[in-house]
């Protein structure tokens, strides 16, 4: 019971890795709202967990209305006087608009920038009073290994995680003598509806040539990982950029090419 009373905050929470987030930490014991622009939902599946016996509890937020990060912080102190573990999971792009600079119209770049910083800066900004007055807390980003690299398309997606990255790296030194850490979880390819809706098969194939363990990852596997940053284990552990990602980005650039040709001999 790693996270034994402590109340956590999960954005996007109602499916993929935001929804394996949930579940590990109401395992490790912990007090976990929901944060969804789909309350119904939420409440469905936090009761569906209360019944198996873990406290889960559903509150509003929808990240294209900036304003409701604070009342989705707000909400959460006026029932549990606290935030412990903030986990900011939210993160959107838009693969069919979102190119290289050239052919990426300067709106959908923006758009997708604000978006994805204000999920980040925003819940966090609220949050930072709370922690500060109960003597601190953890907050987990989750980025992404697309914030590592340069890429041929994807210009802001990949600007954005990597500026969510830049910003946890600051959080972690300008809270540390408050007790607040901040790290990030950077996943690669996860099996999870969204990268199966947006991803071909031929791009999949393609990528796991340049994973050394040559697999997607799991969701449950990056709730692990946040599981490790919000508990106490981590305790001395602060700024760090962790790739889940089957060690993706590691291997010489012609990794690929060097396997193809292995196997073939």
């Amino acid at each position: 019971m790693r996270l034994q009373n402590k109340v956590v905050l999960v954005t996007a929470s109602t499916r993929g890795i935001g929804w394996e987030i949930v579940k590990a930490c109401a395992k490790e014991g912990a007090v976990v709202y929901m944060a969804a622009r789909n309350l119904e939902k939420a409440e469905a599946q936090a009761k569906e967990l209360c019944l198996e016996g873990h406290r889960v509890r559903a509150v509003f937020n929808d990240a294209y209305r900036e304003e409701s990060y604070a009342t989705m912080v707000d909400e959460v102190v006026e029932k549990e006087g606290r935030v412990d573990v903030l986990v900011n999971n939210f993160g959107t792009g838009d693969p069919k608009h979102d190119f290289d600079v050239e052919h990426t119209d300067f709106e959908v770049f923006m758009g997708i920038l604000r978006t994805n910083l204000a999920s980040v800066y925003l819940s966090t900004q609220r949050v930072i009073p709370v922690m500060k007055k109960n003597g601190g807390g953890s907050i987990v980003n989750i980025s992404s290994i697309g914030g590592l690299y340069p890429d041929l398309a994807r210009i802001a997606y990949g600007i954005s995680k990597n500026a969510i990255n830049y910003i946890t790296e600051n959080l972690a030194v300008q809270g540390a003598r408050s007790g607040i850490r901040c790290n990030a979880v950077l996943p690669g390819m996860t099996a999870t509806e969204a990268v199966s809706g947006n991803m071909s098969p031929e791009f999949n194939a393609m990528f796991m040539k340049h994973t050394p363990i040559p697999r997607m990852g799991k969701p449950e596997e990056i709730a692990a990982a946040v599981v490790y940053f919000a508990s106490d284990e981590s305790a001395f552990t602060t700024g760090q950029i962790m790739a889940v990602s089957g060690g993706f980005g590691l291997p010489t650039p012609v990794y690929g090419d060097m396997v193809d040709w292995a196997n073939r001999t």
